[in-house]
C-alpha cells in the first residue's frame, strides 16, 4: 500500500485535471486503502501528489464530502470518514433491501453476459490465490456490479454503489483469512450457477448469505474504531 505524499498519480495532462478527476482519484485512494478511515487529507500535499493547484483539490473534496466519503471539521480540515458501528449496520440494512430488489429484477443473462461474469469470478479467484487482497476487493466489486448493472433499476443501483464505496475501506480485514477467501470464491460460483439457470430467488438467497459473511467479518474492525478514536 502506497502512503507517500510525493507520488504524482498518472492521468490526463495537468491542464485538464479538474475537480471531477481529482474527486475520482481521491475516491480511488479511499477505496483501495491508500487513504485510511479517519486519516486527514492535507490539501497542499494532495495538490502536490496529483500535480494540480489547490482549487480543483478543494472542489473535489467538496464533491466527496457531499457523497459522505470524507468530512470537514472546523479547525481540523478534511478527513476520510470513519464509520461507527451503527452507521455500518445501516449500510448493510439498506444493501439488504436494495440488492434484493435489484437481483429480483435481473433479466436472463445471455451467453456473453455469463461469459463476462465467469471471467470476473476467475479474476477474483486468481487474486485470492495470490493473496492480493487489494485486487481481490476491486475484482469482487466488479463481479457484483456486472450483475447489478444489468438491472433496469438504475437509480437503485447507483445508491447501492454509494453504499459499497462507504464500506469498502473496511473489507480488507475480512479477507485476511484464507478460509474466508475460499468461501467467497465458492459463493461466487454458486451465484454464477443461479444466473445461468435464471433463478433469481436462489440468487437472492445466495447473496444474502454472502453479504452476512462480509458484514460479520468487517464488524470486527469497526469494533476497534470509533469516530475521534486513535
Amino acid at each position: 500500500m502506497r502512503t507517500g505524499d510525493d507520488v504524482t498519480e498518472p492521468g490526463p495532462p495537468a491542464t485538464v485535471r479538474g475537480a471531477d478527476w481529482v474527486a475520482t482519484e481521491i475516491e480511488r485512494m479511499i477505496v483501495t486503502g491508500d487513504l485510511l478511515p479517519g486519516q486527514p487529507i492535507r490539501q497542499e500535499q494532495m495538490a502536490e501528489r496529483l500535480g494540480v493547484s489547490r482549487l480543483p483539490i478543494r472542489e473535489g473534496l467538496l464533491q466527496l464530502a457531499s457523497q459522505g466519503l470524507i468530512e470537514h471539521r472546523r479547525n481540523a480540515g478534511y478527513t476520510v470518514v470513519r464509520l461507527e458501528q451503527s452507521e455500518f449496520d445501516q449500510i448493510y440494512l439498506m444493501r439488504d433491501a436494495l440488492e434484493r430488489e435489484v437481483l429480483a429484477s435481473l433479466p436472463a443473462f445471455d451467453a456473453a453476459a455469463l461469459a463476462e461474469i465467469r471471467r470476473l469470478g476467475e479474476r477474483v479467484a486468481e487474486a485470492a490465490q495470490r493473496g492480493d487482497l487489494l485486487e481481490m476487493r476491486l475484482a469482487n466489486q466488479d463481479f457484483h456490479f456486472a450483475m447489478f448493472d444489468r438491472s433496469p433499476l438504475g437509480l437503485v443501483v447507483s445508491e447501492i454503489r454509494r453504499l459499497w464505496r462507504l464500506a469498502m475501506p473496511y473489507h480488507a480485514a475480512y479477507l485476511f483469512d484464507a478460509e474466508v477467501r475460499r468461501r467467497v470464491i465458492a459463493e461466487h460460483d454458486a451465484m454464477i450457477d443461479a444466473l445461468a439457470d435464471h433463478d433469481n430467488e436462489r440468487l437472492i438467497g445466495l447473496m444474502n448469505e454472502h453479504r452476512r459473511g462480509g458484514e460479520a467479518g468487517t464488524s470486527m474492525l469497526l469494533r476497534n474504531t470509533a469516530r475521534g478514536g486513535s
